[in-house]
């Protein structure tokens, strides 16, 4: 049971190419499939965060990152959905492993492209509970 302070983060994230929503691959015949259709384009990845405390209410927001892969490669298609990397992932990539080979531009936040987008998140922590996330905790030199 959680104390009154305590809060909840809850986060998903989902990769859109133009009105459609590319989802974790099956296989890799649909890993290939959501590669072929990124290859030389400009996707969107998004997060929807949400934080709910006894304590502080709740917030929720979105993280938006525009991602552009240069023109694939049938080869390094095929050699990535030969990995075990594309098949856990929203758009059947990950930005963090191979994936960053196919990656010519990244406009916004790097870590929301892998999932879970940092800076907002301490953003909207310090705006929920009116704690700066520089006063969370001392520096790791810091002595006792």
């Amino acid at each position: 049971m959680g104390g009154e302070t305590d809060i909840i983060i809850a986060a998903d994230t989902l990769v859109a190419l133009g009105d459609r929503i590319l989802s974790k691959p099956a296989n890799a015949e649909a890993a290939l499939a959501s590669l072929r259709s990124l290859s030389g384009t400009t996707h969107r990845v998004l997060t929807g965060l949400a934080l709910v405390s006894k304590k502080f209410g709740a917030r929720e927001t979105t993280a938006e990152t525009r991602v552009t892969f240069h023109k694939l490669t049938e080869a390094e298609m095929l050699a990535y959905t030969q990995t075990n990397e594309p098949y856990d992932k929203a758009g059947g990539y990950g930005i963090q492993g191979l994936a960053c080979l196919f990656v010519e531009r990244v406009e916004g936040s790097y870590s929301n492209v892998m999932g879970l987008p940092t800076e907002t998140l301490l953003t909207e922590l310090a705006a929920l509970s009116g704690i700066s996330p520089f006063q969370w905790g001392r520096p790791w030199s810091a002595k006792t």
